[in-house]
């Protein structure tokens, strides 16, 4: 266990691709370990070699703990397009707070607490002040370029984004060969591997993999993928299961317009009425 006056930092890695995890690390030491000759730096300026190293060299190193959150691309989808949506900020606010907590569980004595950020620095500390009362919180831009701890955070964070999105390639059965590139949207094997996986009916054939609430994929579906019209709620006051008509579910190629398809309720019996449900003769 790391000894009183562990002082803590926390970073991201993969806010900004469309492929892959989301991941939100911190790395603990005790505020008297100089970590300043330790080569810790921004880890996008550091090869992927060099990362895994460094890791290698936390990893195994008993002044330094880290804990991480990993983010599914399902998870942050799920989270951004539901019908109350959560924000990214939102979604690394809680992530922060969650590790912090796990922390401090696990017995390290935080006071000190630098966090990397990209949006309001100033009501991200007041939130965390509230959250966590009896820490100090430094919140501030660039965090990993100014304190190494943050650093070394920075760069668990990146390699087990790398890691995390290696490991999703195989789970849903790619080759090893397939090139994914970063997952950012202007990476040309991502722009690539995005438009030949793409899936007339559930976007892309490893829709695991791709964030559906970012625009370069929503672009992507919306030029090629079926268009998918869903039955409309009833009005408000009026008994849709007693109007005779029926509207059900049309499938259409995006870049044609079709009406609405109706069909007879009448005579049906009520438990496909109650649910909007129609016989279907033509599939696609």
């Amino acid at each position: 266990m790391l000894p009183l006056g562990t002082i803590t930092h926390a970073d991201e890695a993969g806010r900004g691709p469309v492929l892959g995890a989301m991941v939100y690390a911190a790395a603990v030491a005790p505020d008297s370990t100089d970590l300043s000759g330790r080569d810790f730096n921004d880890s996008k300026a550091l090869t992927a070699e060099r990362r895994d190293s460094l890791f290698e060299d936390i990893s195994n190193d008993p002044q330094i703990g880290y804990c991480a959150e990993i983010l599914s691309a399902q998870f942050i989808s799920a989270c951004m397009l539901s019908r109350d949506r959560v924000s990214l900020n939102l979604l690394a606010m809680e992530s922060t707070f969650k590790i912090i907590r796990s922390m401090m569980d696990k017995g390290y004595k935080l006071t000190k607490v630098f966090i990397d950020t990209v949006g309001d620095a100033e009501r991200y500390a007041q939130r965390l002040a509230q959250q966590f009362p009896s820490l100090q919180f430094t919140v501030c831009p660039k965090a990993d370029a100014l304190y190494p701890v943050v650093s070394a955070a920075s760069i668990v964070a990146k390699v087990l984004r790398d890691r995390a999105l290696e490991s999703n390639k195989k789970d849903v059965g790619l080759e090893e060969h397939v090139q994914l590139g970063s997952g950012y949207p202007a990476d040309p094997h991502t722009k690539a591997w995005l438009r030949s996986s793409l899936n007339d009916v559930f976007g892309f054939s490893q829709p695991q993999l791709v964030r559906f609430s970012w625009e370069t994929a929503n672009k992507l579906v919306a030029e090629t993928a079926i268009d998918v019209k869903f039955e409309a709620d009833a009005e408000e006051g009026k008994d849709a299961a007693g109007s005779g008509t029926q509207q059900r579910l049309s499938f259409t190629p995006a870049a044609r317009q079709a009406a609405v398809v109706e069909t007879q309720a009448l005579g049906r019996h009520a438990y496909f009425r109650a649910r909007k449900l129609a016989r279907i003769g033509d599939s696609f």
